[in-house]
């Protein structure tokens, strides 16, 4: 039997931090890190030998969420295949063998590579490669919602399946717009570096279920879900009352998410028209949003890892003005992402894994 070939690929997040899960924009891209799968089609079952992770065997004949199985790659790979299904799609057996090189827990969003991957081959082998890649992003996000126990939101899947730099509106959730931004930051003479700052994320489910919970709490006084249905000046207006109603703490957080929503429709047009210091500053500004505002640099203990803050203190002392640093991702611990200029290259890697070990820095190019 011939054997196929299939790639997906990592994702940073360039603009939008936290906006996502409330309707709100976002810019992101896919990197030139590739998850790999040499695939053979055929029978009623998926069956996959991934490289650091074991095999999984999937049988079609079930195609309900299998509570034993939440949390694994089995779970994804089974509510994709049921995605499709569903959807009146068609989805068949195959055997083969994933080499991935997303790091785990790098912030580079490896498990949506994974999700984007089984979706593609899915499309490939059995649908001519012709589901729109939209659907398998949607397709993606409702298996590690409901199989896998993740509420995640439908950024990383997107980014992936697109591929490219990508602005995307997610003010409609069953129709989320999607655009590819003509620009390639490499082309102006600078590189996307992601440092694994090497935090733990233990204990901290608490402190990014609070982000969204808070925001959607601030949305509720005005009797809406989310606060991408919510009008800017009356969330201001409203701030007394709004402050004894869901907190302090929840104002911040509704302020970022409006400022950073205008922010992402900026550094949209800088990166268009090329103006790599308006960016910079844009991208600055978004970060010092994300401590001040909707504070996911650290967790709020006195024991706190305060890795991500330390990283972005000497990112700052290393790059000036001449690039931009700010946290990437959910926040609290993991990594944070940097715009840095060529000829500082070695200077930026060198100065993170002395802080935080050897490999920890990555220089990442679009996909």
């Amino acid at each position: 039997m011939k054997e196929f070939h299939f790639e997906s690929t990592g994702r940073c997040e360039i603009g939008g931090n936290h906006t996502d899960h409330q309707g709100g924009k976002v810019i992101a891209c896919a990197v030139d890190l590739t998850v790999d799968a040499y695939v053979v089609p055929g029978g009623n079952s998926i069956e996959l030998d991934s490289e650091g992770h074991g095999k999984s065997h999937v049988s079609l004949d079930i195609l309900e969420p299998v509570p034993e199985e939440r949390g694994t790659s089995a779970a994804l790979i089974r509510g994709i295949a049921a995605g499709f299904l569903k959807r009146g799609l068609k989805a068949g057996g195959f055997t083969g063998r994933i080499i991935s090189r997303v790091p785990e827990g790098s912030g580079l969003s490896s498990s949506a590579a994974f999700e984007v991957l089984i979706a593609r081959i899915l499309s490939g082998l059995y649908n001519e490669g012709k589901v729109d890649p939209v659907l398998i992003a949607q397709i993606c996000q409702e298996a590690e919602n409901e199989y896998f126990g993740k509420p995640c939101g439908l950024m990383d899947q997107l980014t992936v399946s697109l591929g490219g730099m990508v602005y995307m509106d997610f003010s409609d959730k069953n129709a989320p717009k999607a655009e590819e931004i003509k620009a390639d930051l490499g082309d102006n003479g600078y590189l996307i570096c992601v440092t694994d700052t090497k935090g733990s994320h233990a204990d901290l489910t608490d402190e990014y279920a609070a982000v969204p919970a808070e925001m959607k709490k601030a949305a509720a006084f005005f009797g809406k879900e989310l606060l991408g249905q919510v009008d800017k000046n009356e969330f201001i207006n409203a701030i007394p009352e709004l402050r004894k109603y869901a907190g302090d703490r929840a104002v911040l957080r509704g302020m970022h998410f409006f400022l950073e929503n205008e922010r992402v429709e900026q550094e949209k047009e800088a990166l268009e028209a090329g103006n790599m210091q308006e960016f910079l500053r844009l991208f600055r500004e978004s970060g010092e949003s994300s401590r001040n505002y909707l504070q996911n640099i650290y967790a709020c203990r006195k024991d706190a890892d305060m890795s991500l803050a330390l990283a972005l203190a000497v990112s700052e002392q290393i790059l000036g003005k001449r690039g931009a640093a700010r946290v990437h991702g959910g926040g609290f611990a993991g990594t944070i992402i940097a715009i840095v200029p060529a000829e500082l290259k070695n200077n930026y890697m060198s100065g993170m894994d002395r802080l935080f070990g050897p490999g920890a820095c990555l220089a990442l190019k679009i996909k």
